[in-house]
């Protein structure tokens, strides 16, 4: 069965246009983007999905990627090894996560080995013995200019890291299966004490979707970590897929965690919008539906709602793949503020607000789109820019930073996306192994560093005797007091198979 899978594989590269009856080809995926995108009929019956891979050939000296007029572009950091995300501190300083998927995932099935075979293609990486990752890069542009002036391995052997946040001289590091804190002061160049465990996240040995990204609350009290599927569309299960395909909110006092929204397949890019006090997310959706099904999306994530993994998708849309049907739980899924298209693979989400961009690009989103290969055309390998107005997207999304793929190869591929120290737009090229910075070409740089967690400074005292302060409408709820994930407000009665997440 292997082989012969393994043969589909190789008329699917070859040949993708026939790996399904119907081709993305002519599909304008422009249809796809914004609010209420265009949703063919699901592709139920395939033979094999449809994969078109491209080769990863890295950047050639002096190559980089392209920019429209007002932008410049440059290396920020270069010989690094699968930088994932980019994380700015409040004095400036840059942390870089560079990590790999963790080895210890077992394989059930052929369809098992042919992703993993397809995913180290499309990662890239040469012949040679892999060089050493999962290590966070500290970067320092001391004079703000543009330039690192000086580089240092904070942290070194770590489990598959993948998303950050700092205050109280604390480092949180989201690594495969839970979020780990570290002493640390702004200013040094290394880690040397050994992490404290706040709370696990549900990890291996089956860890399909193991990135697990982090954002800290406006207020400093809450952190919200991502956990992606254990599947595709939940055919290993739903005993799988406990506590997964879903954001959790940790009360960084005490650890004590709760599923804050579920139904998300794969989300990544956490990220607290600057004027609504909001959390958003990029997700990259379900595939083997057809090549222009299903659109990944960027969306706000609302406390105790259901976005409709496995069972539906953009709200109603029922996947008719996932036995038992859940009715009940279909009619409660909120359809995703913004599609991006189908397959992008959204990975990088950043705010512009008071960044040092030009106008254009002032008020809204970037968004790391790291590529297709599950299309028949390529979609993806780009960075673009969604505006905003009063906290929500308005308008087409263009494209900003492009040049990643050339004919059929990547030249790399665009994940995590920050704000450096002087508001430059920062994307990690996972496949380039690269740090790169857009920035304006006038040279304008901010006041001061943006930090990524923007936590705001505290309210000032009120006058004794005053009236308490009604609270924030956008702000995060409460945390539950115990530290088990409680099932969503929608669950299934005890005795009857529980809703995702579950624990």
């Amino acid at each position: 069965m292997l082989s012969g899978t393994a043969m589909l594989l190789i008329l699917a590269l070859t040949h993708p246009a026939h790996a399904q009856d119907a081709g993305s080809g002519e599909f304008d995926i422009t249809r796809q983007i914004g609010p209420d995108p265009y949703l063919p009929e699901p592709q139920y019956v395939n033979l094999l999905a449809t994969v078109k891979v491209a080769e990863v050939v890295g950047w050639a000296e002096g190559q980089t990627p392209t920019v429209p007029d007002g932008l410049t572009i440059a290396a920020y950091a270069t010989d690094l090894v699968n930088p994932r995300t980019v994380h700015t501190l409040p004095n400036g300083d840059v942390l870089v996560v560079q990590s790999r998927a963790p080895e210890e995932k077992p394989r059930f099935r052929p369809k098992d080995y042919i992703r993993d075979w397809v995913m180290a293609f499309a990662a890239g990486g040469g012949d040679g013995p892999d060089r050493d990752t999962n290590l966070i890069t500290l970067l320092r542009d001391t004079d703000r200019d543009g330039v690192v002036d000086e580089r240092h391995d904070l942290l070194t052997d770590l489990h598959s890291p993948f998303g950050l946040a700092w205050i109280d001289d604390t480092l949180y590091v989201a690594a495969a299966d839970g979020v780990e804190s570290y002493p640390y002061a702004l200013g040094e160049n290394t880690i040397t004490a050994p992490p404290t465990v706040l709370t696990p996240l549900p990890g291996g040995p089956l860890n399909h979707h193991w990135t697990k990204d982090l954002a800290l609350s406006p207020d400093g009290t809450m952190l919200y970590a991502s956990v992606g599927s254990n599947s595709n569309a939940a055919e290993n299960g739903m005993e799988a897929e406990k506590g997964r395909a879903a954001i959790w909110e940790i009360d960084r006092a005490t650890g004590a965690a709760r599923i804050y929204a579920s139904g998300l397949r794969n989300p990544n890019g956490l990220t607290f919008n600057p004027d609504s006090g909001m959390l958003w997310a990029v997700i990259n959706e379900r595939d083997e539906l057809g090549p222009d099904l299903v659109p990944d999306y960027m969306t706000s994530v609302q406390d105790g709602a259901f976005y409709g993994w496995p069972y539906s998708y953009f709200g109603n849309h029922v996947d008719e793949r996932v036995r038992p049907a859940r009715p009940d739980l279909v009619a409660t899924a909120i359809a995703p503020d913004y599609a991006l298209s189908s397959h992008v693979a959204a990975l990088g989400l950043v705010f512009t607000n008071g960044a040092a961009m030009p106008d254009a690009y002032a008020n809204g989103a970037f968004v790391g789109q790291r590529g297709s290969w599950n299309r028949d055309t390529f979609n993806g390998y780009k960075v673009s820019y969604v505006p905003f107005t009063n906290g929500v997207p308005d308008g087409m999304a263009q494209d900003v930073v492009t040049g990643f793929l050339h004919e059929d190869q990547a030249r790399g591929r665009p994940v995590g996306l920050g704000l450096d120290g002087t508001g430059a737009l920062l994307i990690a090229d996972d496949a380039g192994n690269t740090v790169w910075r857009v920035a304006a070409a006038d040279g304008r740089i901010t006041e001061a560093p943006i930090d990524s967690d923007r936590v705001a400074a505290p309210a000032p005292a009120e006058p004794e005797g005053a009236a308490p302060a009604a609270p924030a409408e956008d702000g995060p709820a409460t945390p539950e007091t115990d530290a088990t994930p409680p099932p969503p407000a929608d669950a299934a009665a005890p005795d009857e198979p529980a809703p995702l997440p579950q624990e």
